[in-house]
């Protein structure tokens, strides 16, 4: 997990490896570059499986955030070690157990982590 920090967004809060989709640019290819660009490692998209899908809407987001559809993907294989790649934007990478995850996770990634241990694949959150 990663700590947001002087984003604008959730700062001081743990979040997962994540990104806005580009143009013309398919889920498995935003988390490949997401996951290069901000915790260092390489995934191959043979390695990639979703495991969840949720329809999310928050108030406290800028407008252009409120509706979201977030699709979580788990990496089964990467090649590298997570490191934190953007210390401007994050000043905590590390590992935690899906029984004890931080206090301080982002509210939506915590109740999405949750929904991935149950093997629930769809959920709503913020409405």
């Amino acid at each position: 997990m990663q700590r947001r920090y002087r984003t604008g967004y959730h700062d001081g809060l743990y979040g997962l490896c994540a990104g806005h989709v580009e143009e013309k640019e398919t889920f498995t290819e935003t988390i490949i570059r997401e996951a290069k660009e901000e915790i260092g490692v390489d995934l191959k998209a043979k390695d990639l499986e979703i495991v969840h899908f949720m329809q999310g809407y928050a108030l406290p987001n800028p407008r252009e955030l409120r509706g979201r559809a977030d699709v979580f993907i788990l990496a089964k294989k990467w090649k590298g070690e997570p490191k934190n790649m953007e210390p401007h934007k994050c000043d905590d990478v590390r590992w935690f157990s899906l029984n004890s995850l931080p206090k301080n996770t982002i509210p939506f990634i915590k109740e999405a982590l949750k929904n991935i241990k149950n093997n629930k694949i769809y959920s709503e959150f913020g409405f």
